[in-house]
């Protein structure tokens, strides 16, 4: 199409996924929003500055009418979105995608962002699925000569959650400059599925990740609203839910929803990103270092405020509040360490639902069944928008709160962080987007939290629980023994197959205090692009 290269092979079963037509939407949303796009990843730095500077996050007082004015509500519930109480959650590969559908989960978040690694056939590969998935002609034969279809019964309710307003698609360009990704995977399903959901009783439905202000929330309901305009559906037809996973959204939650409220079908608690977002963005000043991973749970008092907040903001308004992700999953020939990790899956569950939350997140199918369990045993009815939690009172500084947070950190702490980003890079550059690590489901955000926290340990000269400061020196000694430790066990020729080199260099460049990227995704990024044919 005229303004369009494509510079990516394109095999012929994928062809039409990139149809002219298709081209030609998606690069009317490029020319309509990118601009806009920009300018917000601008205001992302200046807010950064800001933050630097000793301007901590707040309550918009420019918007303090939406919050205080009790009158207005987002759409009610879309058809399929009604009970969301289990929605398992994964990447777009075809298996993937038949045994999410048939797990028997409320619904299943088709993940094309942290869970996916966005190489080129994953992105037109993924499409693919979904499409034959919507249109229930989806089946795989897999290696062993397995066969998997479709149940006859009742299916999952499929989201599809696009990659995030910072990352480009460099294999699709338009006047010259990469599309972005969010526009191409959200435009790609759309003008393909659209329609098509709405037959079999659904609708397009999104998960939208990674904001930070209610002004990209703005820009997906003016994306929305053309859409829905170009392909002549109602305006109202797409529903969002949106992730809350950085500490900026947390502050913007009520606009968020105000500004999606005809598209709007809830916000969710993204607990894992949302960490690596308060890491990220208030890294440069100590009096935020936290613990190891493993510490911060949901009580303490910065995630326990926002979960809070979060159920009551969506109550007020009329839509889901959606609970996170327990990352465990089944441990295989070990019945007792199994019992244990899933006595925490019901755990987590049971403090879910009692709080208020209207459904949950699972990463493996067999935690289905337990989510679902919980959930119906403490509602039984198919959501709790009804639970105002009037009780709940959160101020900003709660937000921010490490209130009698001990930062406990050890060397065990330091190698298990260095090992999960080490071996999540690895598998990400070569196309996998979700490892499972230590009996835990691993995807970008957890990866994020673990380097990210290496740098601000390294930033701050925290000490361990043992007295040794975390220097440069230090987390660099650990991550050459790590790689060593993995060449030995592989051997020198599976190793040298392996891009492990390549991951250790990015992840050496981000994790000693110095220069900090954003995101590990942009950072590794160009290294699986394959721009290989002009089209």
């Amino acid at each position: 199409m005229s303004g369009v290269a494509i510079l990516g092979v394109v095999p012929p079963n994928y062809a039409d996924v990139l149809s002219p037509q298709v081209q030609n939407f998606v690069a009317h949303l490029h020319r309509c929003f990118n601009k806009q796009r920009k300018a917000l990843l601008v205001a992302r730095l200046e807010r950064q500055k800001q933050i630097d500077a000793g301007r901590f996050p707040d309550f918009l007082p420019e918007t303090k009418w939406i919050r205080e004015d009790p009158t207005w509500r987002a759409a009610p519930p879309a058809p399929g979105l009604v009970d969301r109480r289990v929605e398992i959650t994964g990447p777009v590969d075809r298996k993937m995608v038949i045994n999410a559908l048939n797990s028997g989960a409320s619904t299943f978040m088709a993940d094309f962002e942290d869970s996916n690694a966005p190489t080129w056939e994953n992105c037109l590969s993924g499409q693919a699925n979904l499409r034959d998935a919507v249109h229930r002609r989806i089946d795989y034969t897999g290696p062993n000569g397995k066969y998997y279809k479709l149940n006859e019964g009742k299916l999952a309710t499929l989201i599809v959650r696009p990659r995030g307003w910072h990352m480009e698609e460099k294999h699709f360009l338009v006047d010259g400059e990469p599309v972005s990704a969010s526009i191409f995977d959200f435009a790609v399903y759309f003008y393909h599925n659209a329609k098509e959901s709405l037959k079999i009783g659904a609708g397009p439905y999104f998960y939208l990740p990674k904001m930070e202000s209610h002004l990209e929330a703005r820009l997906w309901n003016d994306v929305f609203n053309l859409s829905q305009d170009i392909v002549g559906l109602p305006r109202g037809t797409i529903r969002g839910t949106v992730l809350i996973e950085t500490i900026l959204a947390a502050f913007e939650m009520e606009e968020i929803i105000y500004e999606l409220r005809e598209h709007s079908s809830g916000l969710n608690c993204g607990r894992w990103d949302y960490i690596f977002s308060f890491i990220k963005r208030l890294r440069n000043h100590s009096k935020f270092v936290l613990p190891e991973r493993a510490e911060v749970g949901m009580t303490t008092p910065f995630m326990d405020a926002y979960v809070r907040l979060l159920i009551k903001t969506c109550h007020k308004r009329g839509v889901h509040a959606m609970g996170g992700m327990a990352a465990q999953i089944p441990i295989k020939g070990n019945p007792k360490a199994n019992e244990a990790a899933m006595t925490k899956v019901r755990a987590d569950k049971q403090r879910e639902v009692l709080a208020g939350h209207d459904g949950t997140w699972v990463a493996h199918p067999d935690l289905v069944k337990i989510a679902k369990q919980v959930f119906d045993k403490h509602m039984p009815q198919p959501n709790q928008l009804f639970v105002r939690r009037e009780d709940v009172h959160v101020s900003g500084a709660d937000l921010l709160s490490l209130k009698d947070v001990s930062v406990k950190i050890t060397e065990a702490g330091i190698k298990n962080n260095i090992e999960i980003s080490l071996l999540y890079m690895e598998s990400w550059l070569n196309g996998l987007g979700c490892v499972p690590i230590h009996n835990l489901m691993e995807d970008a955000a957890t990866a994020e939290i673990s380097r990210s926290q290496l740098w601000q340990w390294v930033r701050h000269r925290a000490t361990t629980t043992s007295g040794k400061t975390i220097t440069p020196e230090l987390v660099e000694q650990i991550l050459d023994a790590e790689v060593t430790a993995i060449q030995t066990r592989l051997g020198e020729n599976a190793f040298s197959e392996t891009k492990f080199p390549l991951a250790k260099k990015f992840l050496a460049s981000t994790i000693k205090g110095g220069e900090y990227s954003d995101f590990l995704t942009t950072l590794c990024y160009d290294s699986i692009l394959t721009l290989k044919s002009k089209l």
